[in-house]
């Protein structure tokens, strides 16, 4: 999948229309006197309109239903759309919500557009949302085009595509590739960076629910595991 491809501007006053009635309907669901505080908790640069997830899933749930994708192309231009032309952080979450509408078209094919979105959100709110039910997902629908993208991105110079290359397993439980998830996480246990460290001991204290002998093997394995990671991985052990 090419980014062209899927230009937003290809599909004309459909996706358009969708992104202008995600917006009209976010703002006009804002609460300015929130704005400052969500913005401060998150440290975004990007400003807040002031509109709590709640109210967020109650106002794009009635835009989704009334402005449905006539097709696959037309889904992933419209969350492109959205997500290229937002000016408040909460019409990023709204394109994040509208990426994970459509399981039935979900595919392999769909990792630059989540790369897109992970390196231009470059911040732990977008990114491990993608990790976890974007990425996570196709890993375990698609290991055979899955796996060498992961195994890349835990070793790539963007901390994002690292971070999401430690966690995108949190919710295989039994599935988990445990080769990828040790070769994921040695490929990062030299980085000084607090969300990479804070993503090993989260991966690691997730599968302890699974497999907590495992976790236990690992952590003594490798005494050059960070403390922070060391902690979190064995906060339920």
């Amino acid at each position: 999948m090419t980014e062209a491809s899927h230009t937003p501007a290809s599909y004309g006053g459909v996706v358009n229309g969708l992104a202008e009635s995600i917006r009209r309907a976010l703002t006009a669901a804002a609460d300015p006197a929130r704005a400052p505080e969500m913005r401060r908790y998150m440290k975004s640069d990007m400003p807040f309109l002031g509109v709590p997830k709640p109210v967020r899933a109650r106002v794009l749930r009635d835009v989704f239903a009334a402005h449905p994708p006539a097709s696959r192309e037309e889904w992933v231009a419209a969350v492109l759309d959205v997500w290229r032309g937002a000016e408040f952080r909460e019409e990023r979450y709204a394109a994040l919500d509208l990426a994970g509408r459509h399981p039935e078209w979900q595919g392999a094919d769909l990792v630059p557009l989540y790369d897109e979105l992970v390196v231009t959100g470059a911040w732990w709110d977008y990114v491990d949302e993608i990790a976890a039910r974007r990425i996570g997902p196709l890993l375990r629908a698609f290991p055979a085009e899955l796996t060498p993208v992961v195994r890349a991105w835990a070793r790539d110079g963007d901390r994002w595509r690292r971070r999401v290359a430690v966690i995108c397993q949190l919710g295989s439980k039994g599935d988990t590739d445990l080769d990828l998830l040790r070769d994921v996480i040695e490929a990062n246990l030299a980085d000084p960076d607090f969300f990479l460290r804070k993503g090993i001991g989260w991966a690691l204290r997730q599968h302890s629910r699974v497999d907590p002998g495992w976790v236990r093997a690992f952590v003594d394995d490798h005494p050059d595991l960070s403390a922070l990671s060391r902690r979190e991985a064995l906060k339920h052990l």
